[in-house]
């Protein structure tokens, strides 16, 4: 049998299935709104697109001029149909649109900066994940995003089996390990999510059917979906070890170098608390803080430096609890006067949230002003049924999820004592 034949017979499976991956409708929405607010006409590129279940939706929903790349010709010519029945081919110079194109996603043919979305749902595998992050991120315009999907370990000991089929096919790591590696390649981690097992059913059910239908008489079919139930019966037996996983990304603000605070640097990072606010008040409580050893978190206390090295802003997040369980709490975040409204705030608050998420912090809390922290992904804490010991207005309570695989525990929100409250 040839490899032509083992292609062929794998396409003739797929074709026409609603997926090529696990996904759903929902998921692509979630993902989405992780991604936060995006232009009238988002220009998005969709890598490893298949028959477009993704980009038939961003045109639709987010108005997007969807430039959507795979190089299998079947499923770009299915994706063109569908895109020309709903409307969405460019005709209506109002709404969204979708283009296809062939073309690999190792080699794209696109300008720097050409898209405020670079979308990839159950595609990235081709390139794998870093190099994925390393190559895409160029073609985001300033304040773009890069939203992908990742199969993942979903426990820290998968076992024999599963380790077995992915160790010989694609090696997996953990959600954490991923965002880590997003990190150190110059991200920042604005949300994820596991994938629920419904998305595997959306994928696998129609292929499932598929291969009980298949002649499997064509050369390379018989192996096709040998495949095909191989990969169905180890998600049967062994799905609670692994699972996809979507990651949204944003490249970090290369004019601010974010980091730890380093040892020694209090009397620094005290100027900038008094300085940012104009009373001793909010550097007194970092002081406080850093002495209650229930409260300070190693490593959560970051610094944004200027271009000439020096420390422009501050942000701290240190132990809470809500209803008994430990929840951590982002506060102070000063920006010292000169550097305040250029970016400085935003990159420090970004980048404490990262180390929060990577330490393995699950939910974060801050009290701040309701048209600011929105934009980091807070929520309202009340929808969780969260709140605080004390009045404040309800808008100004706020909640960030990291880790969605864990239950957000709700009640009253306890400060540390150095808050007073």
């Amino acid at each position: 049998m040839s490899d032509n034949a083992l292609h062929d017979s794998f396409f003739a499976l797929h074709h026409g299935l609603p997926r090529q991956g696990p996904g759903s409708d929902t998921t692509t929405r979630r993902l989405l709104a992780l991604a936060g607010p995006l232009p009238e006409r988002p220009r998005v590129l969709d890598l490893g697109c298949g028959p477009g279940r993704s980009a038939l939706l961003l045109a639709a929903e987010a108005g997007a001029e969807v430039t959507a790349v795979d190089t299998h010709e079947p499923f770009l010519a299915e994706l063109r149909e569908s895109a020309a029945a709903r409307g969405l081919d460019g005709t209506d110079p109002d709404g969204g649109s979708v283009r296809a194109l062939r073309a690999d996603m190792g080699s794209l043919p696109f300008p720097d900066g050409s898209f405020d979305l670079v979308w990839a749902e159950s595609s990235v595998f081709v390139l794998g994940f870093d190099r994925a992050l390393a190559e895409w991120r160029r073609l985001l315009a300033p304040g773009g995003t890069l939203v992908l999907t990742e199969c993942v370990w979903t426990t820290e000991e998968p076992g024999p089996a599963a380790r077995a089929f992915w160790e010989e096919h694609y090696p997996l790591r953990t959600v954490t390990d991923n965002a880590a590696a997003a990190v150190a390649a110059g991200y920042h981690v604005l949300g994820t999510l596991i994938q629920p097992e419904g998305d595997w059913d959306e994928y696998y059910g129609p292929l499932a059917a598929r291969a009980e239908a298949a002649d499997t008489s064509v050369p390379g079919m018989a192996e096709a979906v040998a495949g095909a139930r191989t990969e169905i019966a180890l998600r049967r037996e062994h799905g609670s070890d692994y699972g996809y996983a979507g990651f949204v990304l944003r490249p970090a603000d290369p004019r601010w170098r974010t980091r730890p605070e380093a040892p020694g640097e209090e009397a620094e990072v005290r100027r900038i608390e008094a300085a940012a606010f104009g009373s001793a008040a909010e550097a007194d409580l970092v002081d406080a803080l850093r002495a209650d050893a229930g409260a300070w978190l190693p490593g959560l206390s970051y610094v944004a430096e200027a271009p000439d090295g020096t420390v422009a802003a501050h942000a701290l997040i240190t132990r809470c609890h809500v209803d008994g369980v430990p929840a951590a709490a982002l506060a102070p975040v000063a920006v010292a006067p000169e550097h305040q409204r250029t970016g400085a705030g935003q990159a420090v608050v970004r980048a404490v949230l990262d180390a929060a998420r990577l330490r393995g912090e699950t939910l974060v809390l801050v009290l701040g002003h309701p048209e600011y922290y929105p934009r980091f992904g807070f929520e309202r804490a009340s929808a969780y049924g969260i709140r605080p010991g004390f009045e404040v207005p309800d808008e100004a309570m706020r909640a960030l999820v990291l880790d969605d695989s864990v239950p957000v525990p709700s009640g009253a929100l306890r400060y540390p004592a150095p808050f007073g409250v």
